[in-house]
């Protein structure tokens, strides 16, 4: 792709063009983003410091939540583990605590399981080979690049959503960002637009960028110095790229059972795989269709733990989401019965002790309006 002849210069010196990009324009919106960069960049806790450890806990930590619910998360994280030998000496269950609340918890396992790998075979340390970050649970070939090039300095693109949505607005680009035809093409003038030797701040620019202007649903054009050369805002198609995928949230119920006896209450371990997998959790499960939740419960605690339960009254009645599902969480009080299972997967937590223990996000908060009504 190539400009028109006789380009005009717009927005401080770059062509205004509807033809495509050239490698020269690439090059100026590469420099132009480092400059704006080196005045707006956001201060984020990893970019202080960014040693090859913190660098690659930060990414991992982005890969499915946003900067500012990250920040609070790292910091704490630094400072319970402050090294990769400390956290591969940590228990899982101390590692998952630490993470509660962010979700997608296989992070944080995967976080774990490569601190470990690090010990054994690199002497506690991140290698900068491309080969060898991949071989690490958790790190894919975008995390690989952003730790190479903004721990290491390697002369590597690192091309997150927002990388990709800006450079796909820049082409007017028609697609939502996964077809293979959009992905060489942004990779191809993304790398013609890296500066050599910036690598780490043209990163970084691009990932500020769009999340401060080139936002996902309400681009910020009017505040934006690339609009001069953006096929996308000349052709009026940046409110449509990327094209957004409709998603239906499956709906349900769950029912849980508080059982509560001098200060203490029952919890189980969810299994070792899956959703949640190995967290504590209030016992209960499914509403199925056809069933009330009292019914619903009655029978969970018949079948899971071979005990009948009376139940009392509701403690409280909450709405909570995931990426594809919601769900209607019932929580009751409940007098605990003889016969509950006391062993490896089931037990009796002080309420003081409850913090030390991971737990999904709704079952946390039932544990607030316990201590709330208690």
């Amino acid at each position: 792709m190539r400009a028109p002849a006789g380009s005009v210069l717009r927005a401080g010196g770059l062509p205004h063009m509807l033809a495509g990009m050239d490698e020269r324009t690439a090059r100026l919106i590469g420099r132009r983003l480092v400059r704006w960069y080196g005045i707006h960049s956001r201060p984020l806790p990893w970019r202080k410091q960014p040693t090859p450890y913190r660098v690659w806990v930060s990414e991992v930590m982005l890969q499915q939540t946003v900067a500012a619910v990250v920040v609070p998360y790292f910091r704490r994280w630094v400072r319970r583990f402050p090294s990769i030998r400390k956290l591969a000496a940590a228990s899982e269950r101390d590692v998952l605590s630490a993470w509660e609340g962010m979700g997608y918890y296989r992070r944080a396992r995967d976080l774990l399981a490569a601190a470990r790998r690090l010990v054994r075979e690199h002497a506690g340390r991140v290698p900068p080979s491309r080969a060898e970050l991949l071989r690490l649970p958790g790190v894919g070939p975008y995390t690989a690049s952003a730790i190479r090039s903004l721990a290491f300095g390697a002369d590597e693109v690192a091309l997150d959503a927002n990388g990709t949505r800006v450079f796909m607005r820049l082409l007017s680009l028609d697609g939502s960002g996964s077809e293979a035809g959009v992905k060489r093409a942004v990779r191809r003038w993304a790398e013609a637009a890296l500066p050599r030797g910036r690598s780490a701040a043209f990163n970084q620019a691009l990932m500020d960028f769009g999340t401060l202007i080139c936002r996902p649903r309400a681009p910020g054009c009017a505040e934006c110095f690339l609009t001069g050369c953006c096929e996308g805002f000349q052709r009026g198609t940046q409110y449509e790229i990327p094209r957004r995928a409709r998603r239906l949230l499956k709906k349900g119920r769950v029912a849980v059972a508080v059982f509560l006896r001098n200060g203490r209450v029952y919890l189980q371990k969810r299994p070792g795989t899956g959703l949640f997998a190995a967290m504590w959790e209030f016992p209960g499960g499914k509403v199925e269709k056809g069933e009330t939740p009292v019914g619903a419960l009655t029978r969970e605690c018949r079948e899971e733990l071979g005990v009948d339960v009376k139940l009392g009254r509701k403690l409280l009645e909450l709405t909570y989401r995931y990426t594809t599902f919601e769900v209607r969480l019932h929580a009751f009080l409940c007098r605990p019965p003889e016969g509950l299972p006391v062993d490896r997967t089931h037990r009796w937590v002080a309420l003081r002790d409850l913090p030390s223990y991971p737990m999904p996000s709704a079952n946390r908060r039932i544990v607030g309006g316990l201590l709330d009504a208690t």
